[in-house]
């Protein structure tokens, strides 16, 4: 039994990541820029510096004619020598531009900065998964997909790729990558983090700031571009799942796991963070010091920039009502920590802040604060010196080189969930029936944020790539597939507007063919306008799969969705189920690989997937929560049942793991734990598992969780071969949070599990 003997540990040993990959907790501090920016700082007057604290929204400066936005240049010089402000985000309706548009545009916001104030703009754009905002770049998986793959190389490559084409639009700044854990399946935006499980998304997360920014912070490339991560903190756990509203989190999870992976992307390197438009516990993140001051930059020594979510100032006063007004609210969120404001349209933000330092409601203490790390940042990133990159220079701009690159992450990101009798691979020559709602649809494919916010208008951008149905044309013939949907959404109708079913058109076909390759899900969406109010798949969907069962004939079913929806009633009517989320432009091709055989799939669940709408829980719930293991009168049997687990993936090869042995059975914070454990692959084909190591606190002074997962590393193994895998920890990783916030690992039993093998250790 374990003994309450507790060793009190600081925030310094919080887990966010796998120890090889530890860095520095903050950026080191580069004394030529530090010199530069107070020079710089000396110089500003009052108006100059709140200029540099205001972001505008692109659409204020111009309008689109005839199909082409052009810049209004009375609008930008109030905007720029006027208000001298200091940033500019988005695209213009939102709409993708092409390259040489954003050279033009960025390019004359850029000129006109330099004459008028001497500091350069800074322009941000949500390029989520690839170059979002600019045509013809590359769109990667979404990162759920990213998250799936559990491949951390894949994560840094398209991050990489993604920084290189969008300098090649000459856009310095990213509002990505966005690491708020996908623990609610009823959250609108589950598709945009990496999973459900803290450690995954602070990996990825910190991954992706790296390939972004490259290795050094203070010194940003020219192929690079700075990262804003997003949305800290708590976001994505609201109570009633929907977007925006109110999260209520304990102490110990908001800092044992929201915290987390923004604290590993700070290690990283991350120059700005984002801040959550809602509020946890009721209090306003924008608005609240603690978390944003103390908890961020004090206590990380952090320097980088924190910049509000779109307008959410204004939610102060307008929905939170912790202000009376717009002044007042100006006036928490910049003593709170407010860096930046992300006032898209409101010009007036600035007169207010003027006035509030002039009635000393902000000190200039706080003013100069926030505009050092806005120069800071421009600095870092070069733009003093080189304001603008210009397309020709990058000639690797929606290049092939690239485009596999995306192919093979959305190859590693497709999940296979079930393979009845091996049905899969499928052979050549099988007439195919490919139906559903997402069997030829590239919007699908992608998800929101793709050429628009909503994701409505891929199909007219993307039409060089291949839906489902094209890919599989394109693998197994067009004469031996047939495309009958059944179902369908209305063309750029919003999020889920089905036209009237044809069903029956379907079922038709299918009584003509030997397999049906069933694709349905959901159409892309975004933030608020994708909250829903019940969790089950469409109605249609499901009298259109259950139709086609009917039919006698083998069901492939596709699963393309951003968030698991409920398909208890359907997937015991499949023989086989493949989860491709959210896999981009070239998430058909890779589905028609892994079904022909060409590519073995590899991806595991990055979330637990509900078998039951009023049955929703993560992997690493409290051992308190398995009811059925109490006795007498309180048994209510509430243990909660899943579709498909935290982790799980099948392949077409199988593995097997032995041998599982540590180099320490006993241990203190200050060890490192190294694990160790044989696998072999002991089918016909190669293949690639991800191989996951969980932790067990058996007795501990809060209620336990059932499991965390401490390490993860994917590996390929040929058939036949073994290989020796060692994961390693630090015997502080398996500390947790106590109910006063504080880091404490106790003395007692931790049982360690990889594969079926388990094995425990003592903390003395």
């Amino acid at each position: 039994m374990k003994l309450r003997n507790i060793i009190l540990m600081t925030a310094s040993i919080a887990m966010t990541a796998c120890s090889k990959q530890a860095v520095p907790t903050a950026i080191p501090e580069d004394a030529k820029i530090e010199q530069q920016v107070e020079e710089l700082l000396s110089k500003m007057d009052l108006d100059a510096k709140i200029g540099q604290m205001t972001e505008l929204a692109i659409d204020v400066l111009g309008e689109t004619i005839n199909g082409e936005f052009q810049l209004d240049e009375a609008k930008l010089h109030k905007a720029i020598a006027e208000y001298k402000v200091g940033s500019f985000l988005n695209a213009p309706g939102p709409v993708a531009q092409s390259p040489e548009k954003w050279n033009e545009i960025i390019g004359r916001i850029q000129e006109l900065s330099m004459a008028e104030i001497g500091i350069p703009c800074i322009y941000g754009l949500d390029q989520n998964h690839g170059t979002t905002y600019t045509l013809g770049g590359t769109l990667f998986p979404q990162n759920i997909n990213m998250g799936a793959a559990f491949n951390p190389d894949l994560t840094y490559e398209a991050a990489r790729v993604t920084a290189y084409e969008t300098r090649a639009s000459n856009c310095p700044w990213t509002y990505s990558p966005t690491v708020d854990m996908a623990r609610d399946p009823r959250w609108p935006r589950v598709w945009e983090n990496y999973g459900e499980d803290c450690l995954v998304n602070a990996i990825m997360g910190s991954t992706a700031v790296r390939g972004f920014q490259g290795d050094d912070p203070n010194h940003i490339p020219a192929d690079r571009i700075a990262t804003s991560v997003k949305h800290y903190m708590g976001y994505s756990m609201p109570r009633t799942g929907k977007d925006r509203t109110p999260a209520y989190i304990s102490v110990s999870e908001l800092r044992e796991k929201c915290f987390a992976p923004f604290r590993a992307c700070v290690e990283a390197g991350a120059l700005t963070i984002m801040v959550n438009s809602g509020s946890i516990n009721g209090k306003p993140v924008h608005a609240d010091r603690e978390l944003l001051t103390q908890w961020l930059k004090e206590d990380l020594g952090w320097d980088g920039m924190l910049i509000t979510d779109w307008a959410d100032i204004n939610n102060l006063y307008t929905r939170e009502h912790v202000a009376a007004n717009k002044k007042e609210a100006i006036e928490m969120a910049i003593n709170a920590g407010i860096d930046m404001a992300m006032e898209p349209y409101d010009l007036n933000y600035c007169t207010l802040l003027k006035e509030l330092v002039q009635e000393k409601k902000i000190p200039m203490s706080r003013i100069d604060d926030a505009v050092r790390r806005v120069l800071r940042l421009k600095f870092r990133l070069g733009l003093f010196d080189h304001p603008n990159t210009l397309l020709k220079d990058y000639p690797l701009f929606g290049s092939k080189e690239h485009a596999l690159i995306a192919l093979h992450a959305a190859e590693e990101s497709e999940v296979l969930l079930k393979n009845k009798d091996n049905i899969l691979p499928l052979p050549q020559g099988k007439k195919l029936l490919v139906t559903g709602p997402n069997a030829n649809s590239m919007r699908c494919l992608n998800g929101g944020w793709s050429y628009s916010w909503q994701g409505h208008l891929t199909d007219r951008f993307a039409d060089k790539y291949n839906t489902i149905y094209e890919a599989i044309c394109n693998k197994f013939g067009a004469d031996h597939v047939r495309l009958e949907q059944g179902v369908t959404y209305k063309p750029e109708g919003a999020y889920m507007e089905e036209n009237e079913p044809e069903i029956e058109k379907a079922v038709a076909a299918a009584r003509n063919v030997d397999i049906i390759i069933a694709c349905i899900g959901e159409n892309s969406y975004c933030e608020t306008p994708g909250n829903l109010s019940e969790l089950a798949i469409s109605a249609s969907q499901s009298k259109l799969v259950k139709a086609l069962a009917a039919t006698g004939k083998p069901i492939i079913l596709i699963l393309n969705e951003g968030r698991p929806r409920i398909i208890n009633e359907l997937e015991p009517l499949a023989d086989a189920v493949i989860d491709i989320l959210l896999p981009g432009n070239y998430g058909g091709d890779a589905l028609a690989n892994i079904l022909a055989g060409d590519v073995n799939p590899s991806a595991k669940m990055p979330y637990t997937y509900p078998r039951h709408e009023a049955a929703l829980t993560t992997y690493d719930y409290r051992v308190s929560e398995e009811m059925d293991k109490m006795e007498g009168a309180y048994d209510y049997n509430a243990v909660v049942s899943v579709q498909w687990p935290f982790g799980y993936g099948l392949s077409y090869t199988t593995f097997e793991y032995s041998n599982f042995q540590t180099d320490k059975s006993s241990f203190t914070a200050g060890d490192d734990l190294h694990f160790s454990i044989d696998v072999t692959n002991t089918g016909k084909y190669a293949g690639k598992e991800v191989v996951m190591l969980f932790s067990s606190d058996l007795v501990a002074s809060l209620t336990p969780e059932n499991r965390r997962l401490r390490a993860f590393k994917k590996v390929e193994l040929q058939p036949g071969e073994t290989q020796t895998i060692t994961l390693s920890i630090k015997g502080s990783d398996l500390a947790f949070v106590n109910s006063d916030g504080q880091w404490v690992l106790e003395q007692g039993d931790f049982r360690m599990q990889c594969g079926n093998q388990t094995l425990n250790i003592i903390c003395k």
